[in-house]
């Protein structure tokens, strides 16, 4: 009889001996299997939403995707934080308050990447027109990967102390969406962080490779309108109306002059006349014609000379075609902010990616023609630190670089980011730098 009791008494401390192995050894899983096992729960997330993408402030089905993960990880969801925004907040004990933001809108582009998730989507805008829609920006990626890291960091809470503020924002396209969180509360009615984190993919690197720059990193993007007035008329008589198809190509081409003559290369510029619009058919002169611009600056005293030489050329080729009325020139009476980037916190978190990653894979890069809202976060008083991963194949990119012939980038219908080790990248350096200012 005692000899079976013993028998049994072994049996189940040999079993707790076994548990507490396995509990040993999944302690000890590195970085990269943590990231491995979950992987393809996070690569269906992200297929999913590139098949399904939505324009700024109609994300509702993306963030019911992610809410309910999130919930399920044991996060405190709040979502319609700014208009169409998520917030979820994990506390766990004493400690400084770090956000992660992720991007939520897509963009309304016609995909052409073949891939087989592509986009299918169309939807109407907010003018009412019916238009294609893409993660032609990588948003889709930032947001599994961002999904990614909440698991891992609802999974080892042993790792961390202090509150994890995740943010997913709306309309980053339009750069609006961090406005309209802040407006409705993102500091006020939840933790103030005491950093505020974001990652976005990049095509100038090597799939995984983690860039980043200290200070000024992004530029400021001014959305101008310029309407310019003609006489319509029938095509066959040209003689008798003022073509303002003509004098907006005019102008198109006048601009560039603005950026190749006027500006200090030291200081650069960019004017893209993205969006032209005039006449319904080829045989009728048309009486006006639409462009929309988007122009890039890095400092405000750039952005004051290069909005008004654009007003100033636009009014001098109406005025030599002989337009009826000066053009229509709109820019935005506030001006936009660029990321700066906080160095003490760049620098802290570098150190902390190189060792993680390995120097070579975390590597300093120029600052970027590109805009982001993420800047309103900053300029709200927080330390700021957007990074870039690397999203490209890299047989791809060093053929790239010998040909001179570039590889599709954000905002191309052909964006297809080399998905896995971008999202295992991102994933990694999202952990390691939460985990830094969290320890």
């Amino acid at each position: 009889m005692r000899s079976g009791r013993l028998s049994a008494l072994g049996f189940r401390l040999w079993a707790v001996v076994i548990v507490l192995l396995q509990a040993a050894v999944v302690a000890q899983r590195s970085p990269a299997a943590e990231i491995d096992a979950i992987y393809p729960d996070i690569e269906t997330l992200y297929k999913d939403l590139h098949r399904n993408p939505e324009l700024a402030f109609q994300e509702t089905q993306t963030v019911a995707k992610l809410a309910a993960r999130l919930k399920a990880l044991g996060f405190e969801v709040t979502t319609g934080v700014g208009k169409t925004g998520i917030v979820a907040i994990m506390k766990n004990g004493a400690g400084p308050t770090v956000m992660l933001r992720t991007e939520l809108d897509a963009l309304p582009v016609a995909e052409k990447t073949g891939l087989p998730f592509a986009s299918s989507v169309t939807t109407k805008n907010t003018a009412g027109q019916l238009v294609p829609v893409m993660h032609a920006c990588g948003h889709d990626i930032h947001m599994s990967a961002w999904a990614g890291t909440a698991r891992i960091m609802a999974e080892h809470k042993d790792r961390w102390r202090g509150t994890l503020m995740l943010v997913g924002q709306p309309a980053e396209e339009t750069l609006s969406g961090a406005v309209a969180m802040l407006e409705d509360g993102l500091f006020t009615r939840f933790p103030r962080p005491n950093f505020a984190l974001s990652l976005h993919d990049d095509d100038t690197m090597p799939a995984g490779t983690i860039g980043y720059h200290a200070g000024l990193f992004r530029a400021m993007s001014d959305r101008v309108d310029i309407t310019v007035f003609g006489r319509g008329g029938h095509a066959a008589m040209p003689h008798s109306t003022i073509d303002p198809i003509v004098l907006a190509s005019r102008i198109v081409l006048s601009l560039q002059t603005i950026v190749s003559r006027e500006n200090n290369p030291a200081d650069p510029v960019v004017i893209t006349v993205g969006s032209i619009h005039g006449g319904t058919q080829g045989n009728v002169i048309p009486d006006e014609v639409k462009l929309e611009l988007s122009v890039r600056t890095l400092t405000p005293q750039v952005r004051t000379r290069t909005l008004a030489a654009i007003r100033r050329v636009a009014k001098g080729e109406a005025e030599a075609a002989g337009a009826p009325r000066e053009p229509l020139v709109t820019a935005p009476a506030v001006a936009p902010l660029p990321v700066v980037n906080d160095p003490a916190l760049i620098s802290r978190l570098a150190g902390a990616l190189k060792t993680a990653l390995g120097d070579q894979n975390v590597i300093e890069m120029s600052a970027k023609m590109t805009s982001e809202d993420f800047a309103q976060y900053g300029a709200s008083g927080v330390p700021i630190a957007l990074l870039h991963i690397g999203a490209v194949n890299r047989a791809k990119l060093e053929e790239s670089r010998k040909t001179g012939i570039p590889v599709p980038a954000p905002h191309s219908p052909e964006w297809a980011p080399e998905h896995e080790p971008t999202l295992k990248g991102a994933i990694r350096a999202e952990v390691t730098a939460l985990l830094e200012l969290l320890r």
